[in-house]
């Protein structure tokens, strides 16, 4: 292993751990925002027009910097009771795992959601959310690399043991999570508007040993908007924005897609077929092109990142890939209508 090589995995290797306020305290996010609703806001729960919905999504990002960074999710959920005065409540499940970088830094979380959802006038919707979860971080201290474990352009692994007395190989903690949402809308225009706090607790997620430790897991609020537009009975135009910021990082993601419907459109379903594409942008980091289908209450989609931040020269552009998948069980055709909600974006 020549020193070049130890050098970077040591840049790489010190972003990880010895820089653990600034990266470990950090959520996951995904392009696709809209296929795991859950990780968003928890008042999304519920929030579709069907039986049940299941969605999962798997991004793969920075291949070319180091060994890529791979984050998969999956989720379900579903109307629980109907109470008979407008409102009803909602249940779902979220896992995701995350795994960074050299040293194997993983991110395994698993969390329940509820949301009541009450129905204001015809056709607008409030909901209220509530997510409890358990997650568990670890690292594979044995791969990493540090400066001084460089001897005269030789690797003589070992002599960084100080650094290793400081760091666990794992943690676990408990995170809550809640939100509010409110959508709206007609036929032809639909609306979601919703906001979050994640990490309410702020729970320590330090991979280090000592008991002093302060570092933990800041709070992350988001701010989403979505629409709908029908601009004829075969295109819809929808746009949305998300905003989210923790401790010092923030990030607005905005842009929009096109859905056009290449068959027989049927109102109030999830069964027409149409095909989509839609441009992004995450400030001052990628620019995100993604397209897929839709049919018969599936949803598939394609994301790509083309990275646009300081690290464009060492990515050579390459950001990050998406593949998600959803489904929406329909009601059978005797329930059709009993219970619309008005916008579907998230």
């Amino acid at each position: 292993m020549n020193t070049k090589s130890i050098i970077t995995r040591f840049s790489i290797a010190a972003a990880l751990t010895l820089g653990s306020p600034a990266v470990f305290a950090q959520d996951i996010h995904f392009s696709q925002f809209d296929m795991q609703p859950l990780v968003v806001n928890p008042a999304f729960t519920g929030m579709f027009d069907g039986q049940a919905r299941v969605g999962a999504i798997y991004r793969n990002q920075w291949k070319s910097v180091t060994i890529p960074y791979v984050t998969t999710g999956a989720y379900a959920d579903m109307p629980l009771y109907v109470d008979g005065s407008g409102g009803y409540l909602a249940g779902g499940l979220q896992v995701f795992n995350d795994k960074a970088g050299d040293g194997n830094l993983q991110n395994f979380t698993g969390a329940l959601s509820l949301a009541y959802h009450k129905t204001l006038g015809r056709n607008s919707d409030l909901a209220v959310g509530l997510q409890g979860g358990y997650a568990n971080k670890s690292i594979d201290l044995s791969r990493l690399y540090f400066g001084d474990e460089s001897i005269n352009g030789t690797f003589s692994p070992g002599t960084s043991q100080e650094y290793a007395l400081g760091i666990g190989n794992s943690v676990s903690y408990y995170v809550v999570n809640a939100g509010v949402s409110l959508s709206g809308g007609s036929t032809r225009f639909n609306y979601v508007l919703g906001l979050g706090a994640n990490n309410i607790n702020q729970p320590n997620d330090a991979l280090l040993k000592k008991q002093t430790s302060t570092v933990g897991l800041d709070m992350r609020y988001t701010g989403q908007l979505g629409l709908s537009i029908m601009t004829s009975d075969r295109l819809h135009f929808r746009p949305a924005v998300i905003y989210q910021n923790q401790a010092s990082a923030s990030e607005i993601v905005g842009g929009t897609e096109f859905l056009y419907y290449v068959g027989n459109y049927i109102n109030y379903t999830n069964f027409s077929t149409g095909v989509f594409l839609g441009a992004w942008y995450r400030t001052s980091d990628a620019a995100i092109l993604n397209a897929g289908i839709e049919f018969k209450g599936f949803r598939i989609g394609l994301a790509y990142d083309y990275n646009i931040s300081k690290l464009n020269s060492a990515s050579n552009g390459n950001g990050g890939f998406e593949i998600a998948v959803r489904y929406i069980a329909p009601y059978p055709m005797k329930f059709a209508g009993k219970r619309v909600i008005p916008c579907t974006r998230f």
